[in-house]
């Protein structure tokens, strides 16, 4: 199995991070948007156009499937990809979205899902989880979590004050956080024990896990599978923080 993974910029790292530690493919390229990040301020119509020009980056390595670990592409463009492209493309929103429906039974269950303003505005979180029966649930967009995280301020008093800037009008804690942006889970920790122990939070990472593992039949594990990074501009930075972040 030879896999693409495209998002905006560095954050996709963490859906890699998944996959690799499952081990479901043989060869996993990597390619991040990193001249026109961030994504999550920009229109619908030019999200679009990014993403399929994303899919004619891909043609060039007869891939098996293509992994959209963008939320905000995911949200806004991920049927003209499909429609452009000539593997499956999966995206994080659905995944994220069947994550949260799998593991909370109860569809009275208070869920807050966290992105980009792109994202929130977007509404397909919220859309895609009524249509599983949750009416209760509310959308924050959290943009200055992206800045933080690749200043990698992952816990301290920056993100504290922030965490209370952006949840302090929050009456109940929630059943489930959706972590809808892919650089959201280098703040896990600090996030888990701002709700307290009894919030699950969903991950995009793991979300595209579980969705594959349900979708295809994966009968061979790969320990040491061929990772390629390419990036729009400055690929050497990408490079830098994916041996980093994936410990390589």
């Amino acid at each position: 199995m030879k896999l693409g993974v495209f998002d905006s910029g560095i954050g996709g790292l963490t859906v890699v991070k998944s996959l690799l530690e499952h081990q479901l493919f043989e060869e996993i390229i990597y390619y991040g948007d990193t001249a026109r990040v961030p994504y999550g301020t920009k229109d619908k119509n030019t999200i679009i156009r990014y993403g399929i020009e994303a899919v004619e980056f891909f043609k060039n390595f007869e891939l098996d499937l293509i992994i959209v670990a963008c939320n905000t592409v995911s949200a806004y463009a991920l049927d003209e990809m499909r429609e452009a492209s000539t593997c499956p493309i999966v995206g994080v929103v659905e995944a994220g979205v069947l994550a949260c429906a799998n593991f909370l039974h109860d569809k009275s269950s208070n869920i807050l899902v966290l992105g980009t303003k792109a994202t929130i505005t977007s509404k397909s979180y919220t859309i895609g989880l009524k249509d599983k029966g949750f009416n209760y649930v509310e959308a924050k967009a959290t943009g200055l979590f992206v800045p933080l995280v690749e200043e990698e301020i992952f816990k301290g008093p920056i993100l504290d004050e922030v965490f209370q800037h952006y949840f302090k009008g929050i009456n109940k804690t929630p059943d489930a956080v959706i972590l809808g942006c892919t650089h959201f889970p280098l703040i896990e920790q600090a996030l888990q024990a701002y709700f307290g122990s009894a919030t699950k939070l969903i991950h995009s990472g793991d979300a595209i896990v579980e969705d594959l593992e349900n979708k295809f039949n994966f009968s061979t594990q790969y320990k040491n599978p061929k990772l390629k990074f390419f990036a729009s501009e400055n690929p050497d930075a990408l490079k830098f923080i994916a041996r980093k972040w994936l410990s390589l």
